[in-house]
């Protein structure tokens, strides 16, 4: 099991829980009262710091429910905190595009991260072939 240092800057931040067996992704919430008007941005305090394990980072993505309930958008669509964000302060932040009026509340829950081992080293093969037959179209369809 890996341990992570938490740091919590909030008073009105949860404290983090692991749910063995339901989700290997964990909810992150608000730590202050928030208001944004439609076509706003604002980075939304999440009233955490971690000192992640060297070789692991965090992926932070919008909740399922994330756009449903707040009318938001998290503008870079995935957030990635490496282990060198560790300091005391070095808070993480939700960043939030309003497409509506909304407001949300310390303590919603608004996106969620999990903790991933850095991508090994890779290096790149130029060949003529990849040697399997095409599919055709795009995606998972496999049509046009």
């Amino acid at each position: 099991m890996v341990k992570i240092k938490v740091k919590y800057l909030s008073t009105h931040t949860e404290k983090l829980t692991y749910i063995e067996g339901k989700s290997d992704w964990i909810d992150l919430r608000a730590s202050e009262d928030v208001e944004l008007t439609a076509g706003e941005f604002r980075l939304i305090p999440l009233g955490i710091a971690m000192e992640l394990p060297r070789g692991y980072e965090a992926h932070i993505v919008p909740r399922s429910s994330t756009y449903k309930n707040f009318g938001i958008i998290q503008t870079n669509h995935m957030g990635i905190i490496d282990e060198s964000y560790c300091g005391d302060h070095d808070q993480w932040f939700f960043p939030a595009y309003a497409l509506r009026d909304t407001r949300i509340c310390a303590g919603d829950r608004i996106c969620q991260f999990r903790i991933m081992e850095h991508q090994p080293t890779i290096r790149f093969e130029e060949v003529e072939s990849l040697g399997h037959e095409d599919r055709g179209g795009f995606g998972s369809t496999g049509r046009k």
